[in-house]
């Protein structure tokens, strides 16, 4: 199924549009869906259903997750953070490794380093 992107600008948007994607594919409530929720503890995805979040992001974005992405990311704003500067919608998050970071900004050329 594809999903409209074009009203996706910043991070923001790419963090209510996951938000949309995970209530509408999962059927959690967007209450749960907080920036500073956990995501498998306050959330509730399984580790299966996150990195399922992780292929449509990456197919409707045309961004590539690299191994490990997972472990660096713990809470929901977290993974939209990650996403949105993949898609070259934000600066690189601070939380993510160096060597991550590294690998990540080499797939995806719309990721600014630094």
């Amino acid at each position: 199924m594809d999903r409209d992107t074009s009203d996706v600008k910043n991070w923001m948007n790419m963090f209510r549009w996951i938000v949309k994607l995970i209530r509408d594919e999962y059927g959690i409530a967007e209450e749960k869906l907080t920036r500073f929720a956990v995501i498998e503890t306050d959330i509730g995805l399984s580790v299966e259903q996150t990195e399922e979040v992780l292929d449509i992001v990456a197919k409707e974005f045309g961004v590539s997750f690299p191994a490990g992405s997972l472990d660096e990311v713990v809470k929901f704003e977290e993974l939209c953070m990650l996403a949105a500067w993949l898609c070259g919608f934000y600066k690189q998050p601070e939380f993510l490794s160096a060597a991550f970071a590294a690998a990540a900004a080499s797939h995806n050329s719309r990721a600014q380093t630094g």
